[in-house]
């Protein structure tokens, strides 16, 4: 009798698809809930407008 595949976590889902993007040179920017008026202070925005230096 053979065995049942183990059952993934949806955390093991989360982490197989960052290292899939991660090889295909994407970043994964995971969000969070923190108040920051208008969005401009938002790390995304933050750091993209910094530029890739």
């Amino acid at each position: 009798m053979s065995r049942p595949p183990p059952s993934r976590s949806f955390q093991d889902l989360i982490l197989t698809l960052q290292a899939y993007w991660a090889r295909q040179g994407c970043v994964i920017l995971q969000p969070y809930d923190v108040e920051m008026g208008a969005g401009t202070f938002h790390t995304a925005t933050t750091l993209r407008a910094l530029g890739p230096k």
